[in-house]
């Protein structure tokens, strides 16, 4: 019985570890996380741009400059 449960155990660590294998060499999951990498930092650089064109409006209006682009 004890034999029996490692040789199940053995085999279904295989299955699982041949399963990870085709995934990453499809190459599929890399793309994934590499696409959901990029989207955080496009947001990130969207909203500092927005708050650093906000604070621009700030100080112009602050220091009564205008806007001479």
């Amino acid at each position: 019985m004890k034999k029996l449960f490692w040789v199940a155990l053995g085999v279904s660590v295989g299955v699982l570890a041949a399963k990870k294998y085709t995934e990453i060499s499809s190459g599929a999951a890399l793309n994934r996380q590499v696409g959901r990498y990029a989207d955080r930092l496009s947001d990130i650089g969207q909203a500092f741009r927005e708050g650093m064109a906000a604070r621009e409006e700030e100080l112009r209006s602050a220091l009564g400059v205008n806007d001479a682009k």
